[in-house]
C-alpha cells in the first residue's frame, strides 16, 4: 500500500505545538533513471548515494525530519538498512514532486508549515540552499528556490544549465535553458557573469503545504513542454517563486561520469582532516 511502507519509525509532527520552523524535507528518489539506471543505489566511495544525500540533508538543523519518498521497495530497503525513514509512494508519479507532494499529504505530516524537496541525486547540497529556499517562503512566496551566479560563458551558453531571471523583489520573472538576460552588445564579461544579474537555478525547492498541493494538481503547461521546466507550470499559473542567491554549488549525479568525478570528491573529502563523515 501506497505511503505506508516506513522504513524506520518517523517522528511524528505534533499539530497542538505548530511553529513557523516546522519543516519538512523530502528527498524524492526514484530507481530508474534513463542516463544513470538505478541511480539511488549507485555505489560511491562505500555507500549508495541515496545514502550520502540522506547523511548530508538529515544533518541540517533547519529541517525537524527528513524522509525518503521513493517508487522502489528496494530503496526502502537500503534506507532501512542506513537508518532512514522512507515512504513508498506511488510508481506512477510523473515528477519528484508529485512524490513530495504525496508524503506531504500523509497524516503523520500534518503539522508541516514548510516542506522542502531535496534531489536525491544532490549528494554536496548544503545548509545555505535549503535555508534559503525556506527564507523565500517565510518571506511571503508561494514557492522558494535559490540559484547562484552562473560564472562562465560556457555555462551561460549550456542549455543543460538552466538560468533564472529575478524580479526586484527576487520573485522569479522565468526560468529557461536559453542564454539570459541575453546581451545584445556582446557576450557577457566574466565579471557579469559572476554576479547577481547571471544566475543559474539549483533545484532545491520549499512550499506552503497549500502551494505544493496547487502545484501538483495544475495541468501541463505549453511552456514547461518547451522548456521541460516543471517550475513553468506554476510560474504560468501565477504561483509566486521567490529566488534566494547562494554563493556556490556543486553539480548533481546524472550520469556515470557525474558519479566518478562524486567519488573522487568524496575520497578527497574523506582523506581530509577534520571534515567530518561527509562532504561540507
Amino acid at each position: 500500500m501506497y505511503g505506508a511502507e516506513i522504513a524506520s519509525a518517523p517522528r511524528p509532527f505534533h499539530p497542538g505545538n505548530v511553529h513557523e520552523d516546522s519543516v519538512l524535507g523530502v528527498i524524492p528518489a526514484r530507481l530508474q533513471s534513463q542516463r544513470l539506471p538505478r541511480k539511488p543505489l549507485q555505489q560511491l566511495a562505500g555507500r549508495t548515494l541515496i545514502e550520502w544525500v540522506w547523511r548530508r540533508v538529515s544533518s541540517f538543523q533547519i529541517l525537524e525530519q527528513c524522509v525518503v519518498a521513493t517508487d522502489s521497495p528496494e530503496v526502502v530497503a537500503e534506507c532501512e538498512h542506513f537508518g532512514a525513514t522512507a515512504v513508498l509512494t506511488s510508481a506512477a508519479h510523473p515528477s519528484g514532486t508529485d512524490r513530495v507532494a504525496e508524503v506531504a499529504a500523509l497524516p503523520r505530516y500534518a503539522g508541516a508549515r514548510v516542506i522542502v524537496n531535496i534531489q536525491g541525486d544532490e549528494p554536496f547540497v548544503t545548509l545555505a540552499q535549503v535555508a534559503g529556499a525556506v527564507a523565500q517562503v517565510r518571506a511571503g512566496f508561494d514557492v522558494g528556490t535559490v540559484a547562484t551566479p552562473v560564472r562562465t560563458l560556457t555555462a551561460w551558453q549550456s542549455p543543460d544549465v538552466v538560468k533564472v531571471v529575478r524580479r526586484e523583489d527576487g520573485g522569479a520573472l522565468y526560468f529557461t535553458r536559453a542564454p539570459v538576460p541575453y546581451r545584445r552588445d556582446g557576450a557577457p564579461s566574466e565579471l557579469a557573469l559572476g554576479g547577481e544579474d547571471y544566475l543559474r537555478h539549483i533545484g532545491v525547492y520549499a512550499y506552503t503545504p497549500a502551494s505544493l498541493a496547487r502545484w501538483v494538481a495544475l495541468p501541463a503547461h505549453p511552456l514547461e513542454e518547451l522548456e521541460r521546466l516543471e517550475q513553468l507550470r506554476a510560474l504560468a499559473a501565477g504561483l509566486t517563486i521567490g529566488v534566494g542567491v547562494v554563493a556556490e554549488a556543486a553539480g548533481g549525479v546524472d550520469t556515470a561520469e557525474d558519479a566518478r568525478q562524486a567519488e573522487a570528491r568524496l575520497l578527497a573529502l574523506a582523506a581530509t582532516p577534520d571534515t567530518g563523515s561527509g562532504p561540507s
